[in-house]
């Protein structure tokens, strides 16, 4: 084991040891996210990494094993150019460099290429690290005078605490079918004991009467101010210490009852102040093993102009606590899904709450309607009670001076995802085995229907009752903690990608800076623009796939305003998913540069046959766009578990067609050995069998790196070069037809020897065999272009080093950064690679979209 190898083992157990992260120094250092990937047998450790960048090695990036937070002091100089508005970042532009002497035409064997290529080859992302906002989903609460409900209630339970009678999310004693049906729960012994929740938000006051005995300081962190205490700091600092009342506020004489009132309850304070990515991915894992869920009632803002979502980290932990968390079982995010209603926005252009990992709630009030603030969308799975009809929630509040304040006015969907959370903590007491898509399961099957007089209500395929406001309907603990106890646990989770349909040759080109390009495409007008893709059972099986669950659908479309584009999905089954509506406030020219919506409306559907989108505009003179191509992931069970595999998170980009994503090297690949090989020569091979040309993205700028020589696969090699094996094979049986007849003209010599002496005829088998050659295509340094036949392998030849990945680097801009995966790239039949591409996340903020402000959902 080399030194550099210790290193790196020395510098990971330094990290694992310490646990908590460190404090940052923004004023003085530049932080980066660096995504290493450790290959020994390259010899280039994190250290040497670090080395080459200029940067020194902070801690482990939370839970993503391959992340590290680097950072490098600010210059006492600022670049020139930085008063023309571009910042001068020596990391990225070492990187930069790198990656140039990497694929430059510097002599092959050059020691600085050689180690240029092995650093680059082991980054696979380097994103500075620029803090930003979270924002608190919270409409203006209106104060109203509580209304009075029986005591009897609290009598009968036993309950001290005060305002319990007035919390009606508990027992609604005006409209009774209209609570989180919680107390018979209750009554079979379930209060959430043993269940951690963590609340991602501004704070906790766990010194509050009702938290105190709740609180769990080991899984709580403050990574705004980088402290062990989420303690809340500014006057506003209020949002987390009341969601997490809603679910484990303890039975005393404070305020109110938690749902779950002997759960744990860790604060994450992400929402206090500005927060990188890399922080806020760390926040979306920490304690993971512990806990089990997740609130999270924020988000972007929500004012119906912008389209936004989380990074490649943040999407990359989600993935990693999916995978990971909870023993492998997967954490459980539950997201608020936006109180933009008043303002027409939709919680599909919402990256965080149109994810398949998220269970996104939104909001019904105690009479059972639907608020006009509560956003609607197809990726909406199921309402909780909150604010609404003049009524909001009753819960603990943050105190000053050790009031123990409570509140009567907390509200909007940021208070009704912890009362799903509630829920769900109840039903992991009862069945603590249940995964993360078990929780979604029975979210489906056990929501109650409210408001069927409503006319969003439609019958699904799989004969349930959906509604973009509604989802499935409202939860309810009792029915959903007497499901979950006999509940039979689902199989892994498969996909299919379907290919990407480019219409009329539309292809998107990143411009940089966030900008996208748009080429071909069909125009769209009032009357629509339609396009069908085909699934057949075949593809299911090829891609063990046995029952559906979420559809992600990616579509690229430009349009000079993206508020006036319609969108829907049809199932072969004739349900309709309105994936996007009409967006009066959206006025953003940049269209839709493969943006993902998600719909859960055809849960438990048969996918086979034919699936239609459609594009509407409202075919308005000033205002023109075009619809360039699409494609979709189908997610839900594999047909067999032992060939069930978990989805890694890729970094991707927004072009069409989309660029495949790539195989990761393994370490016993050639490109790693220390034998010397011959290049391979690749002139003339077919662009498809090229590894494809990699784009990096430095600050808001794209650097095309090229194509790096990578060997390929044997077989590969041999289906595509028929005609370069089939004339060596023909040249080789030349030459053994030829030497064959030599024997025998000798052994003929040989005998007619016994009789005659003929020497001037005599031919020497010596003299052919030394003086013949192999035709050989030219090899990389200017090889002759003919070897021995039986030559000695080149001692110099210059090592294989793993391709670059299409990972990205640069300053997180927020617009248009990440995005999912395409399906696209695969062999007919949509038969997927090792790793299939993810659905993912773009942020496009629209017109005056630079904020780095997300929005509480209170």
């Amino acid at each position: 084991m080399n030194l550099s190898t210790w290193l790196f083992i020395l510098i990971a157990a330094a990290v694992l040891v310490s646990g908590t992260p460190t404090k940052r120094y923004y004023d003085t250092h530049a932080y980066y996210a660096l995504e290493y990937i450790h290959y020994p047998e390259s010899g280039i450790s994190l250290n040497d990494v670090a080395g080459a960048l200029g940067v020194e090695v902070v801690e482990q990036g939370g839970e993503l094993r391959d992340v590290w937070l680097v950072r490098a002091p600010h210059p006492h100089l600022k670049a020139r150019n930085q008063a023309l508005g571009h910042v001068h970042d020596a990391v990225i532009h070492a990187l930069e460099n790198l990656r140039a002497i990497a694929h430059s035409h510097i002599e092959a064997r050059s020691g600085e290429r050689i180690f240029a290529r092995k650093v680059t080859s082991s980054v696979k992302f380097l994103e500075r690290q620029i803090p930003r906002m979270l924002e608190k989903r919270a409409p203006p609460p209106l104060r109203t005078t509580p209304t009075p409900s029986s005591l009897d209630v609290a009598y009968r339970l036993g309950l001290k605490d005060p305002l319990f009678p007035e919390q009606w999310h508990l027992f609604n004693e005006e409209y009774p079918q209209h609570s989180m049906n919680t107390t018979p729960v209750w009554d079979m012994g379930f209060t959430g004991k043993g269940v951690f929740t963590s609340f991602l938000d501004d704070g906790l006051d766990f010194e509050h009467d009702d938290l105190k005995d709740a609180f769990d300081a080991e899984n709580s962190y403050d990574f705004n101010e980088h402290v062990a205490l989420p303690r809340p700091v500014t006057a506003i600092d209020d949002h987390g210490t009341r969601c997490a009342g809603q679910v484990a506020a303890r039975r005393n004489d404070a305020c109110g009852v938690g749902i779950a009132y002997e759960a744990k309850a860790a604060g994450v304070r992400i929402l206090g102040g500005p927060i990188t990515y890399v922080d806020e991915a760390s926040a979306l894992n920490y304690g993971f093993q512990q806990v089990s869920i997740y609130s999270c009632s924020w988000g972007p803002r929500d004012d119906g102009r912008r389209m936004d979502g989380p990074g490649y980290l943040v999407r990359k932990a989600v993935v990693n606590g999916i995978n990971e968390g909870r023993d492998g079982k997967g954490s459980i995010f539950v997201f608020a899904s936006g109180n933009g209603g008043d303002s027409h926005d939709q919680c599909n252009f919402d990256g965080y709450t149109n994810s398949i990992y998220s269970i996104t709630v939104s909001t019904v009030d105690y009479k059972g309607l639907h608020p006009s603030y509560s956003e609607a969308c197809a990726a909406n799975l199921v309402v909780a009670y909150s604010s609404g009809s003049g009524k909001h929630i009753v819960t603990t509040d943050r105190s000053h001076n050790g009031d123990n304040k409570c509140t009567y006015g907390h509200s909007g969907t940021s208070a009704a995802a912890p009362n799903a959370v509630g829920v769900f903590t109840l039903a992991l007491q009862a069945r603590p085995e249940l995964t993360w898509r078990d929780i979604q399961h029975l979210c489906v099957e056990t929501a109650r229907v409210v408001d069927p007089e409503d006319h969003g209500w439609e019958r699904t395929a799989a004969g349930r009752l959906y509604n973009n406001k509604f989802g499935y309907g409202a939860l309810d603990a009792y029915a959903y903690v007497k499901a979950a106890q006999t509940w039979k646990l689902v199989k892994p989770q498969a996909w299919l990608p379907s290919e990407t349909i480019q219409i009329n040759g539309g292809k998107t080109y990143d411009s940089g800076h966030g900008n996208y390009t748009y080429e071909g495409g069909e125009r769209i007008r009032s009357h629509g623009f339609e396009s069908a893709m085909h699934i057949t059972k075949e593809m299911m099986t090829e891609n063990n796939l046995e029952s559906l669950e979420h559809i992600d659908v990616r579509v690229w479309i430009s349009h000079s305003r993206r508020g006036d584009v319609e969108i829907e999905l049809i199932s072969p089954n004739g349900v309709k998913s309105v994936l996007a509506k009409k967006r009066p406030f959206d006025d953003a020219t940049t269209g839709y540069p493969g943006w993902r919506f998600m719909t859960v409306k055809h849960w438990g559907e048969d996918l086979v046959g034919g699936w239609t989108i459609r594009v509407f505009d409202q075919d308005d003179d000033y205002e023109r766009g075009k619809f360039l191509g699409w494609n979709m992931v189908f997610w839900g069970s594999s047909i067999d578990p032992a060939k069930a595999v978990k989805y890694q998170e890729p970094i991707v980009n927004n072009i069409l067609p989309p660029t495949p994503f790539p195989h990761r090297p393994i370490v016993n690949d050639p490109v790693f050995t220390s034998s010397t090989q011959h290049a391979k020569p690749t002139e003339h091979l077919p662009s498809a069998h090229l590894t494809p040309e990699t784009t990096l993205v430095a600050g808001s700028q794209i650097i095309p790196t090229g194509i790096p020589d990578v060997p390929m696969p044997f077989e590969e090699l041999v289906s595509s070069q028929k005609w370069l094996f089939l004339s060596i094979g023909a040249a080789l049986g030349l030459l053994t037809g030829l030497l064959f007849y030599l024997w025998r003209r000798r052994v003929a010599h040989k005998r007619l020897a016994e009789y005659t002496s003929l020497t001037a005829d005599d031919i020497h088998m010596d003299t052919i065999t030394d003086s013949y050659v192999v035709p050989m295509p030219p090899a990389r340094g200017g090889a002759p272009k003919g070897v021995p036949l039986y030559d000695d392998i080149e001692e110099d030849a210059e090592p294989f080093l793993p391709p670059p990945t299409s990972g990205r680097i640069g300053f997180h801009s927020g617009v248009l950064d990440d995005d999912e995966t395409s399906p696209s790239g695969y062999r007919k039949g949509f038969k997927p690679r090792e790793q299939v591409p993810n659905s993912e996340q773009n942020t496009d903020h629209g017109s005056n979209e630079n904020s780095p402000w997300l929005v509480i959902r209170q």
